[in-house]
């Protein structure tokens, strides 16, 4: 408590010792013990008047505990997009409101009110960001809003904040399927009202091509206000466009279609594909007679001939995990592709060197398990997939010189729903398992980029996503993988 008082005390008594002469004037000298006593009362009165704002301040304090129940394992709560979704918007508005009375409480020192400028509170971009989540996790699953709740229900202002979203990210049909959600679901206590709705309902289905949905609510506007022009005119275009169209879509039955990289992260993996994982092999590896795998070999299952894909087991503890992952989450950041941060990938990573004693052990027994050399690859790239978070087809080799001859990816957590990496060209789906790490080779032994190597991160219906890569580069192959003088591989 003196600290505190001492610091409001500086913040408000500038006390001058230099430019003023005491010595050359008795009665100078007399009146500075008046001036003690003043300066002792009005330290008492400041103290006084300190103790009832602490008052107040406790009071305010006591008062704001009741409103918030965070929930006891955040880290498991966010296993649901949804939860994580609620949580990120009430997060958002309770720390503004803490905020808030932090600063009302604090407004008197400078010292208070740069430590709040320097807090980190979730903007608005995050809110869409994690809306934009949820709309891509229906599009990839084929799930409309009642079935990607599947443990907490978003409220009407909620689901209308993600119909904007989808709105204005032109997917009028996701949209219009969260605004009749948002609409059914309206209660009093709603802050969204009923004639906004309706606008961006009949907004959303003229633009996806229903004209009869269109026309449909915004009849239901014009009965709310008979009056209004505008949408007498914009009900007239729509009888207009529903007369001179010829297709009329159905916009309450989700489209089918897909591309293989989303059919292959719902999990249907072809028959074919199926019975030829079956005949492949597991077996116990010393990474080619490696010293150090003697007497412990480590678990090797093949999980495609062609290229070449294996799964290791077991090769990371759930203690050197942790600790990865607690090194890594200060320092994390928004993961970019070559092009910088796009919608291509939306994660967070870092890139560790073996200044950490657990990467150096971990780039150790990816090299013995592999063979390969470590001198040219890059630092182990930790990554934690957000609401949503994918990283779209893509190839790992970056058409350099020195470029990336193989990818050794750990996986970190397990994943209950979604989340795996998918190889859409050859139609191969790996599921996350915690402890597992899996390697393929981007590269032919010519040099040539493998095309089958294309591969993608699925988004993670349910649980959280770790990852850590380890890119491996061709300088100091030479003698580990010899090249090889085929034009072909």
């Amino acid at each position: 408590m003196a600290i505190k008082e001492l610091t409001f005390v500086v913040c408000f008594w500038i006390v001058c010792s230099a430019g003023h002469e005491f010595f050359s004037s008795t009665d100078q000298t007399a009146q500075l013990v008046e001036k003690k006593k003043y300066l002792l009362m009005s330290f008492s009165q400041y103290i006084d008047a300190e103790e009832k704002n602490v008052e107040a301040m406790k009071s305010a304090f006591q008062n704001l505990l009741p409103l918030y129940s965070d929930p006891v394992d955040p880290e498991e709560f966010t296993r649901d997009p949804v939860a994580a979704y609620k949580l990120l918007r009430k997060l958002r508005n309770e720390l503004i409101y803490i905020v808030k009375h932090i600063r009302l409480s604090f407004y008197q020192c400078n010292e208070y009110q740069y430590e709040l400028e320097f807090l980190e509170i979730p903007q608005p971009e995050d809110l869409n960001g994690a809306a934009s989540g949820l709309i891509r996790l229906q599009e990839i699953y084929k799930l409309y809003p009642e079935n990607i709740m599947m443990e907490m229900s978003l409220s009407a202002d909620e689901a209308y904040h993600v119909g904007l979203v989808a709105y204005y990210e032109d997917k009028f049909q996701h949209a219009f399927l969260w605004f009749l959600y948002s609409f059914d679901t309206l209660t009093e206590y709603s802050t969204t009202n009923k004639k906004d709705l309706l606008h961006y309902l009949s907004f959303s289905a003229n633009r996806f091509g229903s004209q009869h949905v269109a026309i449909h609510f915004c009849q239901q506007l014009l009965n709310l206000d008979p009056t209004n022009d505008e949408v007498k005119v914009q009900l007239s275009l729509y009888r207009w466009h529903h007369f001179i169209r010829t297709s009329n879509p159905d916009i309450f039955t989700l489209n089918t279609e897909s591309s293989k990289y989303e059919t292959l992260c719902r999990g249907e993996v072809d028959e074919r594909t199926s019975k030829r994982q079956m005949a492949l092999s597991c077996r116990y590896s010393t990474g080619g007679g490696n010293p150090r795998l003697m007497y412990a070999p480590v678990k090797e299952e093949v999980e495609w001939d062609e290229p070449r894909i294996i799964r290791y087991h077991d090769i990371i503890s759930d203690r050197e995990i942790e600790i990865l992952k607690n090194i890594s989450r200060p320092l994390l950041s928004r993961s970019e592709t070559i092009g910088g941060v796009t919608n291509i990938r939306t994660s967070q990573s870092v890139f560790l060197d073996e200044g950490y004693p657990v990467v150096a052990r971990v780039n150790q027994r990816i090299a013995d398990i592999t063979g390969l050399s470590m001198k040219s690859a890059e630092h182990l790239h930790v990554q934690n997939y957000g609401i949503g978070g994918k990283y779209e087809p893509h190839y790992d080799e970056l058409d350099t010189e020195n470029d990336r001859i193989a990818t050794f990816l750990i996986y970190m957590s397990d994943v209950e729903i979604g989340g795996s990496t998918v190889f859409p060209k050859v139609g191969v789906a790996l599921k996350p398992k915690k402890g597992s790490a899996v390697l393929w080779y981007n590269l032919h032994k010519n040099g040539n980029v493998d095309l089958n190597t294309e591969h993608a991160g699925c988004p993670v219906l349910r649980g959280n996503k770790w990852v850590a890569n380890k890119w491996i580069h061709e300088y100091g192959q030479e003698f580990r993988r010899p090249c090889s003088l085929s034009y072909w591989k």
